[in-house]
């Protein structure tokens, strides 16, 4: 059976931005980690490439520097059984730098587009007025949600 492991172009940043997914994330590892060698593009002992898994999902990753920058075409969903979860991850992906944006979306530090939505939203959103909400909301609310009928 083939695999599909998503692989992320950074810009410089690999190392700290493995480090601090696989922190945040329970069940996740760093893998494999090279390094630039003597006489070769990059600085010398700084990262190349990576493998790491988030979450048991694995992701291949490559410092490649500033050409392909990530964009809100590509995110990751991030599924939250409650408030609470959804509070964590939405403050931890934004410290230092991440930036909201709406219904639930943000990009990080790292400019990963993240999608911090509740297990339930499809029902949720199946609620009269709960879209209309969510649609001015940035961080999503629960109890909003449930509120906007």
């Amino acid at each position: 059976m083939p695999t599909v492991t998503p692989s992320l172009w950074f810009n410089g940043n690999l190392e700290e931005a493995v480090a601090f997914y696989t922190d945040l994330f329970p069940d996740s590892t760093v893998g494999e980690l090279s390094r630039w060698g003597p006489n070769q593009p990059g600085p010398e002992g700084t990262a190349l490439a990576a493998s790491f898994v988030l979450a048991g999902q694995r992701f291949n990753a490559i410092n490649g520097g500033p050409e392909f920058p990530f964009t809100e075409a590509v995110s990751f969903v991030l599924t939250c059984a409650d408030q609470a979860e959804i509070d964590h991850y939405w403050e931890a992906l934004l410290a230092k730098g991440g930036e909201e944006s709406q219904c639930g979306w943000l990009r990080d530090r790292f400019g990963l587009s993240w999608q911090v939505i509740p297990a339930d939203l499809p029902q949720l959103l199946a609620r009269p007025g709960a879209m209309d909400a969510m649609m001015g909301m940035r961080k999503l609310v629960v109890a909003e949600l449930l509120a906007a009928t």
